[in-house]
């Protein structure tokens, strides 16, 4: 891809231009106004020696009205550059907060776009740290580059200006200690820059661990790991320190550098300007103007020495911002894909196979229909394959082999809209976000009017208890639903399932995890939901699908039987012994595991 090859070179000045092109050229009428005020303020900054010369020069003359406008002069031109510094600092925050803004709405479009099998290389924790601290160091850069560097090297110019119209000679001679800076300052950023890119890969790792070791924290009291996760925590934030101080032992090895050479260029005119003095050739203006300039050079030189820092770290933080920009989603719509036309709501598995990525193959050459408003059961061990069959429906992952067909098309040929309008997804782990009731039932049918949210909650037996919270339908849910319980959420997320509406629904182990009274209220309001539908279902529970339609039975990512309760009891196969084993001694059902 263009991105990965652009990102490889480890150049900054292309990660630059796409920041210009992509994000900052559309606001390059604010960037020209900020442009406009930078040359005011080093301008300004400039005309400072040229004063001081002036006004040394006049008291030598012993000129009484140069004396006296002098300080008149001085006054306009800092107020001058003082309110022009305070409307560059306004209109930059604007426009760079702006930026970062735009940034961080497409990189959160793009992780939303993105495929599940993408989004999960990394830990939640660790993307969101894409936002948070990677962020700093790019508004940092911003900020410093349409303020900073622009404003220091426009007054570099001005200053430059000021000492060749003072003595062309000694500019020359200041310049020459140019070079013998450039060179390390450059090799700093290098190091930076791969420092910068290895902190930051650090920091999502910690944060990884702190979110991952907090959410567990009842596990790791039961079984004394806190010294583990304690040491663990203690090696990542070391590491951390190490890296920082190696950063900031490259910056520190700036300012002596910049100072030194300052010194020599200092040094070296103040020997030719005194001999030029004694000498007649110059005057004390002369020296003092010079001199001024060089000095108020030397700020502006040290902040663009520390600013190639700053862009080194924003640099690193850019790549793995567009690495993941540029990463396109493989499960998109093809060119000239068609809504999806349900009649009946088939669903057939053709020849099918699936692995995930390198890995042995999850599903093998399966063959499976799933008969048009019917409900199939998809039993098996853990690992057989049931909840990656089921994910294949709405192309969350896409087949390595065969094809998954809705009466009779390609789920790969119709558009990813029209085919998840027409599915419905119950699982174990109940997805609500940190929204109203009526939100997060409305999830459904967005524009659904209130009577139809309502009788979507009376139908999943839902309505009863939203009644009883504090703000009823109102009610914020907290996030992932934390203010509700495992059966009042899984309740909202039926009520969300039948206000859908959608002819095919995928009901993966949605009452696992749930209490004996939950687990009734729930099975009810899902029998009423399946009703008319085609129904893929996966239980923990064979007593639970023993009325189902057809019952397949998983084994290894293949089929190994179909057919009805009581015929595959009668075959006496795997059917037969899962049935077996899940009878304990007082006839209480044994949980197989998901798939």
């Amino acid at each position: 891809m263009a991105g990965k090859s652009l990102l490889s070179r480890g150049d900054t000045l292309p990660l630059i231009r796409r920041l210009w092109r992509d994000w900052m050229r559309p606001h390059a009428k604010a960037l020209a106004l900020v442009l406009m005020l930078v040359v005011l303020v080093s301008g300004a900054t400039g005309l400072y020696p040229v004063l001081i010369k002036a006004a040394f020069d006049a008291f030598a003359a012993r000129d009484a009205n140069a004396i006296l406008l002098a300080p008149l002069f001085v006054i306009a031109v800092t107020s001058v550059k003082g309110f022009s510094l305070l409307a560059l600092t306004i209109l930059t925050n604007r426009v760079v907060t702006k930026i970062e803004a735009d940034l961080q709405t497409a990189l959160y479009g793009h992780m939303i776009d993105a495929d599940i099998a993408q989004i999960g290389r990394e830990s939640p924790a660790a993307l969101t740290q894409r936002f948070t601290t990677d962020f700093l160091f790019i508004k940092e850069a911003l900020t410093r580059l349409s303020t900073v560097f622009l404003r220091e090297v426009t007054t570099i110019i001005a200053l430059v200006g000021a000492m060749i119209w003072i003595d062309p000679v000694l500019t020359m001679v200041a310049g020459l200690t140019v070079p013998f800076i450039a060179w390390p300052i450059e090799k700093i950023g290098r190091k930076l820059r791969r420092v910068a890119v290895s902190t930051q890969e650090q920091t999502g790792q910690m944060a990884s661990l702190i979110t991952e070791s907090l959410a567990g924290t009842r596990i790791a009291k039961t079984y004394n790991l806190e010294g583990y996760l304690k040491g663990k925590a203690a090696d990542t934030f070391d590491e951390i320190r190490r890296l920082k101080m190696k950063a900031a032992n490259a910056r520190g090895r700036l300012d002596p550098l910049l100072e030194a050479g300052g010194g020599f260029a200092v040094a070296a005119v103040l020997v030719l300007i005194g001999q030029r003095i004694v000498s007649g050739g110059s005057t004390v203006g002369d020296f003092t103007g010079f001199v001024s300039a060089l000095i108020l050079a030397a700020q502006p030189i040290r902040a663009l020495g520390n600013l190639n820092a700053i862009v080194q770290e924003a640099a690193a933080a850019l790549q793995r911002t567009f690495a993941v920009m540029d990463e396109a989603p493989r499960i998109q719509d093809k060119p000239g894909a068609k809504p999806l036309t349900v009649s009946g709501g088939e669903v057939r598995f053709s020849a099918l196979g699936f692995s995930y990525g390198q890995d042995a193959a999850a599903l093998d050459h399966v063959d499976l229909v799933a008969e048009a408003g019917r409900t199939t059961a998809l039993v098996g061990r853990s690992g057989s394959g049931k909840s990656t069959l089921l994910s294949l429906v709405p192309r969350l992952y896409d087949v390595t082999k065969g094809a998954v067909l809705i009466d009779g098309q390609d789920v790969r040929d119709v558009t990813l809209k029209s085919l998840r309008s027409a599915i419905a997804v119950v699982s174990q782990d109940v997805v609500l976000f940190d929204d109203t009731v009526r939100a997060n039932i409305a999830f459904g049918r967005p524009g659904a009017s209130e009577a139809e949210i309502m009788e979507a909650a009376k139908a999943a037996a839902a309505h009863d208890f939203i009644m009883r919270l504090p703000q009823g339908y109102d009610t914020v849910v907290g996030p992932g639903g934390g203010r509700l319980s495992g059966g009042e959420r899984q309740r909202v997320s039926l009520a969300r399932a039948f206000l859908k509406d959608a002819p095919i629904l995928l009901l993966d182990e949605a009452t696992s995890a749930l209490d004996s009274e939950s687990e009734r209220l729930v099975q009810d309001a899902i029998r009423r939901l399946m009703r008319g539908r085609t129904t893929l279902v996966i239980a923990h529970r064979l007593s639970t699908v023993r009325d189902a339609d057809k019952i397949v039975v998983m084994e290894a990512g293949r089929v190994a039987e179909t057919g009805s309760h009581e015929t595959l009891i009668a075959k006496g196969g795997t059917y037969a012994r899962l049935h077996r084993l899940q009878l304990s001694d007082d006839g209480e059902p044994v949980r197989t595991g998901t798939g």
